[in-house]
């Protein structure tokens, strides 16, 4: 069968988009905790926007699959152990790619479809180069540095302020006197090139690790927990936007950077400001052509809307503004030779092949894994071991397997044949149909499964346990010491066992079942997602904790919406962004006697938090449900959609008795007729339009 990766998007049923978006999503989720959380990655950035550009394809053609995916709606990874956190007053987000004119005509296009704006009318963009760095946010009041964060998870930084306050690029005291009391400024944390090599010659001259690239060593300067070691390192800040500021100093982005220099802050001398995609293509070619020229590490051209009020109405969807794009450069090549095919056993049972590679220099990083998706992407590339590969890599050190160097092929190579059982536990591992991963059939039987389950636990968006990370996990394991997560919350009965185990202390148990007492309290949320339910991510735990309010009602609410017919499986499905999908694989879940067992007894060992709702005071709209059905005059859909869920509101796409308002544009029909019937209130765009004006004069 022809795997679903290799189905073009228009070709895919509505079944297949949903299994492809729950592969899609568990796949980038791991990703970004590597890159973000631990500056690790596993992929090419090539190779993983290829795969959030295939998630976006999918969303944009199946919408009422939107939510499927277990994919945190969160930008990068939760802050690290050993810093404060820091939360930021306005979410940090990332960006959307282009990797090709096409794509940023569709940018423009999606921004004037948006705005209601004419399809020849001029559209302005301050295009600047996308530095490979670490990004920061700087908190100034009355002109003063006071704080510094990393971006975190995209809502909780660390605070790392007296590692930035070693940086001679970022002003302690703003110059001038016309800055806002309040002021964030957001950019860009880097080291040269030049820099990075005399550090990594430093380091190897030592018998120190050296450093992956220019973008780690930057990471991992700025994140020492003695600002002395940062101090020692040569650092540089870019600025290029704002956070929060308490008055509004400029209308566009091009006289915001203006200002930055005004302020003391170094901007991007390549940056422009230009009419139009054309104008903007003909710059990204320019910085191409110059990239290895500049003293820095780029990886694309970033275009923004220039106007803030345009801005302001396009406002941003889960992790990325619709106002701005990146528009990366092609991955780099290389050729190298396939050694071994080794099989991954991950959380939900999916086997994952990776090719083990003869070491490889890419753009200076010696890279020796790859992960080859699975058995569908084996033959369509014909990959054998032994062969000749193309490999890319753009931008850090696992690459991806773009081809097989056929003319180089040895009758020496052969063909992988994908195992049928469980390499770990012996147990089938069938291929449902339309799905192009084959998992493991032993649940929570396979060590691998209950080792990757276990480590999901106690990671840092689910439980957070400090000093409980994977090493930890595997050995507990092997020791018998922990088999499922209410183990976890009992090891202090085995106390003494543990602190005579090799590298563990009195000291290191105490802090160890410290740390473990200080989670028994916790948000139903984080306890949802720590389940590691297939296609239950963050933001999907938070929608059912909300929902539900407690893991009784919960497990009360599935259990009766096994039945498709029952009101229970309506109001599951009917829950923003859960469909069909998400629901089967919930109610699957919690069917397993073996599942059912586990939660119960975990929660026996925990206190569950309920999560609280949306301040009601925040603004009227907050928690409220809406639905929008026939044509609007003042605003398109999406716009005011997005408009109704900054203030708070959940949008959903049918009509129910917990739908609050119903707005009915021209031509409204049986929504109209069935909230008229349930007797949900009805708004005409107008009324719609004068709250939206009274809930914005009263903020």
């Amino acid at each position: 069968m022809i795997g679903l990766r290799l189905k073009p998007v228009a070709q895919l049923s509505r079944r297949e988009a949903a299994r492809e978006l729950t592969a899609l999503g568990e796949e980038i989720s791991t990703h970004d905790q590597h890159y973000h959380g631990a500056d690790a990655p596993l992929i090419s950035d090539a190779e993983y926007d290829g795969l959030r550009r295939r998630l976006d394809d999918i969303k944009d053609k199946f919408p009422e699959l939107a939510g499927n995916e277990t994919l945190s709606e969160r930008v990068g990874a939760a802050p690290a152990g050993g810093f404060s956190k820091v939360t930021h007053s306005r979410p940090m987000l990332s960006l959307s790619n282009a990797f090709d004119g096409n794509d940023v005509q569709e940018f423009a296009d999606r921004v004037r479809r948006f705005l209601l704006l004419a399809e020849d009318s001029a559209l302005a963009l301050v295009a600047e180069p996308k530095i490979d760095g670490l990004s920061a946010a700087l908190r100034y009041q009355d002109g003063r540095f006071v704080q510094g964060a990393t971006r975190g998870d995209g809502a909780i930084g660390e605070d790392i302020t007296a590692n930035l306050l070693t940086i001679a690029e970022i002003p302690q005291q703003l110059e001038g006197d016309d800055w806002p009391e309040i002021l964030e400024v957001r950019g860009e944390i880097y080291m040269r090139k030049d820099e990075f090599a005399a550090l990594n010659k430093r380091r190897e001259d030592a018998g120190e690790k050296v450093f992956a690239n220019p973008r780690n060593a930057a990471a991992g300067s700025l994140r020492q927990l003695d600002a002395t070691v940062t101090a020692a390192r040569s650092l540089h800040f870019f600025a290029y936007s704002s956070g929060e500021m308490s008055t509004n100093t400029a209308t566009s982005q091009w006289q915001f950077l203006a200002q930055l220099q005004a302020w003391g802050f170094r901007t991007n001398e390549h940056s422009a400001r230009v009419e139009g995609v054309a104008a903007a293509l003909t710059l990204y070619q320019q910085v191409a052509a110059g990239r290895s020229e500049l003293p820095y590490d780029i990886d694309g051209v970033v275009y923004k809307v220039d106007r803030f009020d345009f801005q302001e109405r396009l406002g941003m969807v889960s992790r990325a503004p619709r106002w701005a794009i990146a528009h990366k450069f092609p991955a780099e090549q290389v050729q190298t030779v396939l050694e071994a095919i080794d099989i991954q056993v991950g959380r939900t049972g999916a086997l994952t092949p990776v090719a083990r590679l003869q070491p490889v220099n890419v753009g200076g990083v010696m890279v020796s894994n790859a992960t080859l998706h699975n058995e569908d992407e084996i033959r369509r590339k014909d990959i054998r071991i032994g062969d000749h590969v193309v490999i890319q890599r753009a931008g850090d050190v696992i690459p991806q397997v773009v081809r097989v160097v056929r003319e180089k092929r040895s009758a020496s190579a052969t063909e992988y044949v994908f195992p049928s059982y469980c390499p770990v536990c012996d147990s089938p591992v069938p291929r449902d149909d339309g799905e192009a991963v084959r998992r493991c059939s032993g649940g929570l039987v396979c060590a691998a499964q209950v080792a990757e389950r276990l480590k999901h636990f106690v990671s840092r968006n689910a439980f957070d346990i400090d000093g409980l990370g994977a090493k930890q996990v595997h050995a507990l394991l092997q020791d018998r010491l922990i088999e499922t997560p209410a183990d976890i919350f009992r090891l202090h009965r085995h106390k003494a066992a543990l602190t005579v185990r090799e590298g563990w202390g009195e000291k290191s148990v105490e802090n160890l079942l410290t740390a473990i007492e200080n989670r028994r309290q916790i948000a139903f949320d984080r306890v949802i997602f720590a389940l590691g339910i297939r296609q239950i991510g963050q933001a999907t735990a938070r929608l059912l904790a909300l929902s539900y309010g407690t893991l009784d009602s919960l497990i009360a609410a599935v259990d009766a919406a096994a039945d498709d017919s029952s009101q229970a499986y309506l109001e599951l499905v009917n829950i923003d962004q859960i469909g069909a999908a998400v629901a089967a694989d919930l109610i699957r879940f919690f069917q397993l006697p073996q599942n059912h067992q586990m939660v119960l007894d975990l929660a026996q060992e925990i206190d569950i938090q309920e999560l609280a709702a949306p301040p009601p005071g925040q603004t009227p709209l907050a928690g409220k449900v809406v639905v929008f059905t026939g044509t609007l005059q003042t605003m398109g859909r999406a716009e005011a959609k997005a408009r109704a869920e900054t203030l708070g509101a959940k949008v959903t796409g049918s009509v129910s008795a917990k739908t609050d308002y119903l707005i009915a544009g021209a031509d409204a029909g049986s929504k109209a007729r069935k909230a008229a019937d349930l007797g949900v209130q009805i708004l005409s765009e107008d009324e719609w339009q004068a709250m939206l004006q009274q809930i914005t004069s009263a903020n």
